[in-house]
């Protein structure tokens, strides 16, 4: 029986998909062990509880739902890629690429550096771009 590999791609796929659940636990930091009176995570109504919210943990809010709107383009390029049989290695220099620039883009967002974030965001298009073409030939 053959076992299919994933590449480091494949890996960053995953890492990104997760993304916007770090990007969840961001905005609700320090807010569990408070009660809902003084403010802390309501559980039974979240999204209107993260509607609440201000500063940093609305913008986290906001980077995980853009990191969300993200990942169908990536995913799709990565397979794509793939199947175009892509050269492995500068698909997954690009792949790794993309996450790290998504990671800088959450951190921007938070810190609330909205030229830098724009700015990482348009390279991040770029790479995906770069992603989807890598197998075209």
């Amino acid at each position: 029986m053959a076992f299919a590999r994933f590449t480091i791609a494949y890996w960053c796929v995953l890492v990104a998909a997760l993304l916007p659940m770090v990007c969840a636990g961001i905005a609700k930091y320090g807010t569990m062990r408070m009660s809902r009176r003084e403010g802390g995570f309501d559980n039974n109504n979240p999204r209107a509880w993260l509607a609440k919210q201000t500063d940093w943990r609305a913008r986290a809010n906001a980077a995980q739902a853009n990191t969300f709107e993200a990942l169908p383009f990536f995913f799709a390029a990565v397979i794509i890629a793939h199947q175009l049989q892509a050269g492995q290695t500068w698909l997954d220099i690009l792949a790794l690429m993309f996450v790290v620039l998504r990671i800088a883009y959450v951190m921007m967002y938070v810190a609330d550096w909205a030229s830098a974030r724009s700015m990482i965001w348009a390279l991040a298009v770029l790479v995906n771009v770069a992603i989807f073409f890598s197998g075209y030939r």
